[in-house]
């Protein structure tokens, strides 16, 4: 768990180069020597050998010469013949920059690379570069300047382009990758090799396309819980499918989607490449996420309030100076200074008035960010104003972003304002939307965190008959359930529904109706009409036995002329939904490629396409998400105390979300849903109709291990949740760990002994860096998985009240080995509960769930002076050998 498995790719200590011959630049290919000239501008720090592929010697002899990275930069013919030398030499990675490899020539390298145990990162890649350990192993132009952002684009194109802007505006790098289409080592590895990564703070994404999106969002959320990840996506697609069976399916669009799922993984998307590099230098600057109030300090009104427009514009709040610091500040500043909204500090600012504005803007609680706006003045020094900037900043603590307006009189000033690592923008829009790219960090760090199990602590469902319902709609050779099949299933699932009897006859509606009680609606049943009131399929206030028996023939009558095709089973009677000035809302369902199942919410009734009313959010689903994703939607504003209508049940619609996440979950035949309209007041809300689309669950769902491979997002494996019994006394509760466990195992590492800690970490650190806290705790339970022990502890206050705490007591955890099919143990168990068996239940427990997941071997290292683990890991049956790289450890496996 030590060194990521992509350590030899992006940090290698020695390079073989196949990039013709180094004396003769004709053997080489454009790519080749643009690739010697990189690799020869700087003294690379580790050793770098270039071979030909036709050198002659034993393979033997080549296995001497063996390294870390192969960099193969040949034309295409040559390239398996290079990566087939490469493995043979043990070369634990390749990066192929050779272009002009198709998808065939691309899948034939991706086989001898497994096949020789090589990680691949190519073909038709410009490369990477790895600033601090001068090493430019691309055809993208000169190394970059060292710094704390990293670059991950698709496009070889953006990456020169962008490297290229880099330079002159200041900007370092840590690591700079360009993936061609069809690499090996894709996207997500790199993501999580940058999560963990310490010479990278930052991380910006330029993507065109995802090829497993459960291991992108794994690799994202890890990443983005780690440092700020900003992401652009090209290629974004128009809302609406045509093939849509459902109001939902038409009206959601992929890159609805995409945002959607780049907000639950806690990262940051920008529309443009241009809003790329605004993101870039304030990531550049490393400030971290802050809130939404942005204060702004100008020497001219109209600058100013150009800010304050874009921030409402983009749902920031202009934040605004105490009164207290407003008194304390307006003595420093010129008479005609501003504070009553914007800082405005008049066109007779002087260095020492912005100096004195910025300082009390950081001081006050109720501001986030300051925004300072430079014009050009008469007989003002514009890079006076700016080193005063510059000056403040190491003492601000909070983001501080500039535009400095004009050209020639303010180069200087921009010039020191790039050099104190100051963010800086031409107009007011681009700094505001700079900030807003920080301030949505602070939002979807807070999606990010939610991990949901996938059942809520409401009333268990009916799965089962659930499940029953649908396997015979689908042997029926039917994939749309009618109105009647579709309460069914949302009742099995607890979600309120009006009483719906399907009539075949007039005479049957009749009785039914007087049964149920008048009022009552008419609708057509049909599994071959998707939205019955557009072909007079719908009645509704029928109040007398004659009105349903007329009202029945008529609705026979006309949709059969409306679709003489459709197979009609005949009207449904339900009782109306009594409600008092309801409102009527809309939950549905859909699933995109490569997204899967997708929720959404928004305004309900037989016009939702026009309203185009839809906030949408990923499963699994709890209160918080829930509530979130009601609050995006434009219908949220009319479910208050609205226009003489009292609150809606909020919860109410809650719990229907909840529901249809649990349903979501449970049944992977799912595909489109439209809840619509559900009827929502005061008392609560009832589900009116509803159309749901089903078919063949996706392969690979069978087995507890792998039941929710359809969703993008794994659930909370909650599932493992177990009490046992502590020697001596007591129990605990072993379960998979939380992101809000991050605090509490804190709290066990550093009450560990010294000895404890340098055990478990091979380190003599006294407590967890917050990356690594961030990375322990929230974690991809497809790949890896860590169980914490918790017990409950008592404590009495001074006034004798009693407080029940949680406390982490043990740690066992496994991550998945490259191969996919072994993994790394890890465990350590609190000082004062060592000696209750607790370690023997964590490593059992953890054994468990890797054998679940297929796995079929789990290993680990242990120091040689560490005999209780030793003595532990020989009681489990585990095989003890040295450690052939290190004498200080041993190696301890056991087969699943």
């Amino acid at each position: 768990m030590d060194q990521h498995y992509l350590s030899p790719l992006f940090a290698p200590e020695s390079i073989v180069v196949f990039a013709g011959q180094a004396d003769d630049p004709a053997s080489q290919t454009p790519r080749a020597q643009a690739l010697h000239e990189a690799l020869r501008a700087q003294p690379y720090s580790g050793t770098l050998r270039f071979l030909d592929i036709h050198t002659s010697g034993t393979l033997a002899d080549l296995a001497q010469t063996g390294a870390d990275l192969a960099i193969i930069a040949l034309p295409p013919a040559d390239v398996p013949a290079a990566l087939e030398i490469a493995g043979r030499m043990t070369c634990r990675s390749a990066l192929v920059i050779s272009s002009g490899i198709d998808a065939l020539g691309a899948a034939e390298l991706g086989k001898i690379a497994r096949r020789e145990g090589v990680l691949l990162l190519g073909p038709n890649s410009l490369g990477l570069q790895r600033p601090r350990l001068q090493l430019n192993a691309s055809a993208a132009g000169p190394l970059a300047k060292a710094g704390s952002l990293a670059l991950v684009s698709q496009s070889g194109a953006l990456t020169a382009s962008t490297l290229d802007w880099a330079s002159k505006n200041g900007v370092g790098f840590s690591s700079v990758v360009s993936l061609g289409p069809n690499t090996a080592v894709d996207i997500a590895d790199v993501l999580d090799f940058l999560a963990n990564d310490r010479q990278t703070q930052s991380i910006v994404v330029y993507l065109e396309g995802i090829g497993n999106a459960r291991r992108f969002m794994s690799a994202l959320r890890s990443a983005a819980n780690a440092k700020p990840v900003v992401v652009l996506k090209a290629g974004r697609k128009p809302a609406g499918n045509a093939a849509a069976q459902t109001h939902s399916g038409a009206i959601v669009g992929s890159d609805d989607v995409f945002d959607a799922a780049l907000r639950r993984a806690g990262a940051v998307r920008v529309k443009s490449f241009v809003q790329l590099f605004s993101a870039a230098k304030c990531l550049a600057s490393r400030y971290h996420p802050v809130g939404r109030q942005l204060a702004v300090v100008s020497n001219g009104g109209g600058p100013g309030v150009l800010a304050a427009d874009w921030i409402n514009e983009i749902d920031l709040a202009l934040g605004t100076l105490s009164p207290q610091a407003a008194s304390a500040l307006a003595p420093q500043l010129p008479a005609q200074a501003s504070l009553g909204g914007l800082i405005d500090l008049s066109e007779d600012a002087t260095p020492a008035h912005y100096r004195a504005a910025i300082e009390a803007a950081g001081q006050d609680a109720q501001i986030d960010g300051v925004l300072a706006i430079y014009s050009p003045k008469q007989g003002v020094d514009a890079g006076a104003v700016a080193q005063a900037l510059a000056d403040v900043k190491a003492s601000l603590g909070k983001p501080l972003l500039s535009c400095w307006m004009g050209d020639a009189s303010v180069l200087q000033g921009r010039g020191i304002l790039n050099d104190a690592a100051i963010p800086t923008f031409r107009t007011p829009e681009a700094a505001v939307g700079a900030f807003g790219n920080i301030a949505s960090f602070y939002q979807n760090q807070q999606m990010l965190q939610q991990t949901p199990p996938p059942l809520s602590a409401l009333a268990k469902p009916d799965i089962e008959g659930a499940r029953l319902l649908i396997e015979n709609v689908l042997a029926e050779r039917r994939k749309v359930l009618t109105e009647m099949e579709s309460k069914t299933l949302l009742s099995a699932f607890h979600i309120p529904v009006t009483q719906t009897i399907l009539a075949r006859s007039a005479n049957e509606a009749m009785m039914i109706a007087t049964q149920l009680g008048f009022p009552v609606a008419l609708k057509i049943d049909s599994p071959d009409i998707g939205h019955k009131s557009d072909v007079g399929g719908v009645a509704l206030n029928i109040h007398n036995a004659a009105g349903v028996r007329d009202t029945y023939a008529e609705m026979m009558q006309t949709v059969a002329r409306h679709r003489p095709e459709a197979r009609l089973n005949g009207v449904t009677v339900q009782t109306m939904a009594r409600t008092r000035r309801g409102r009527e809302v809309c939950v549905g369902l859909v699933t995109d490629e490569p997204f899967g199942p997708v929720i959404t919410f928004g305004a309900g009734g037989t016009m939702i396409e026009l309203i185009d009313d839809r906030a949408m959010e990923l499963p699994p689903l709890n209160q918080f998400l829930a509530r979130h994703l009601i609050s995006r939607s434009r219908v949220a504003q009319t479910l208050g105390q609205w226009r003489g209508a009292s609150a809606v049940k909020q919860e109410a619609l809650e719990q229907i979300l909840l529901r249809v996440s649990e349903m979501v979950c449970e049944l992977p035949q799912l595909r489109e849903m439209d809840i619509n309209p559900i009827i929502v007041d005061a008392d609560g809300a009832v589900a009116v109709d509803a159309r749901i689309v089903i078919d063949q669950a996706p392969p690979g769902g069978n087995g507890r291990g792998n039941h929710y491979s359809h969703l993008a997002i794994l659930p909370y494996p909650a599932h493992y949740a177990q009490v046992w019994p502590l020697r001596g006394g007591g129990d605990c509760t072993v379960r998979p760990i939380r992101p809000q466990d991050a605090q509490m195992l804190q709290d066990m590492v550093q009450r560990l002994s010294s000895e404890s800690r340098y055990f478990r970490f091979i380190s003599s650190m006294a407590a967890l860096p917050p990356a690594m806290l961030a990375r322990f705790t929230l974690i991809d339970y497809d790949q890896e998985m860590a169980l914490v022990a918790v017990v409950k502890e008592r404590s009495t206050g001074a006034e004798g009240d009693i407080t029940e705490t949680e406390r982490i007591v043990g740690v066992s955890r496994y991550i998945t080995n490259a191969d996919h099919s072994s993994c790394e143990f890890a465990l350590v168990v609190a000082d004062d509960f060592a000696g209750k068996g607790l370690g023997s239940r964590l490593m059992l427990s953890i054994m468990d769930v890797a054998r679940e997941k297929g796995l079929s071997q789990i290993e680990g290292l242990v120091l040689t002076r560490n005999p209780g683990m030793l003595k532990l890991m020989k009681s489990l049956g585990y095989a003890i050998k040295p450690f052939e790289d290190d004498p200080e450890f041993k190696l301890v496996t056991h087969a699943l």
